[in-house]
């Protein structure tokens, strides 16, 4: 009798993002404190120090994360000089969150603020380059409201 491999395994979703840090064991640890991250599973190299995978969960959502092997092309935003990237994260309590992580070793990019889409909003980067915009929903509001607050914050802004 065979049972049915589910094509996406339970509990992940279609997206998952996968990280590239030069330190990944220190970029678990720091995971673990800045956001809560719960380690799930971890593969280290045959040499027994690098790792060759690892599956983070945050709340409801995994990440994969893994040391670089440059012989592989496997660089992070250390070694290519930045990211372009920067990975979303909804919270209960942005300042509470934001604190914690920026605790731990973060760096503000853009501190928190109450933005014109209704979320209370900022921009960290992680110690092994990966940014991180956090927020906490705070207002839900029609199409027409946003467009008419992103017209007056734009306006400010020239101003």
């Amino acid at each position: 009798m065979s049972t049915r491999v589910k094509p996406i395994p339970s509990g992940m979703h279609t997206l998952t993002p996968h990280l590239v840090v030069q330190g990944a064991s220190n970029a678990i640890e720091f995971y673990k404190k800045a956001f809560g991250a719960e380690e799930v599973r971890r593969l280290t190299a045959p040499d027994g120090k690098a790792i060759m995978h690892a599956d983070l969960k945050v709340g409801d959502s995994h990440f994969f994360l893994v040391d670089e092997f440059p012989e592989m092309d496997c660089r992070g935003p250390q070694s290519i000089g930045g990211t372009p990237v920067t990975i979303h994260m909804y919270v209960e309590d942005v300042d509470a969150t934001f604190g914690k992580a920026v605790a731990a070793g973060a760096k503000v990019r853009m501190p928190l603020s109450d933005m014109f889409w209704g979320d209370r909003y900022g921009v960290l980067t992680d110690p092994f380059g990966h940014s991180w915009s956090l927020a906490t929903h705070k207002e839900d509001l029609a199409p027409e409201q946003i467009r008419q607050r992103a017209r007056s914050a734009c306006s400010e802004a020239a101003g």
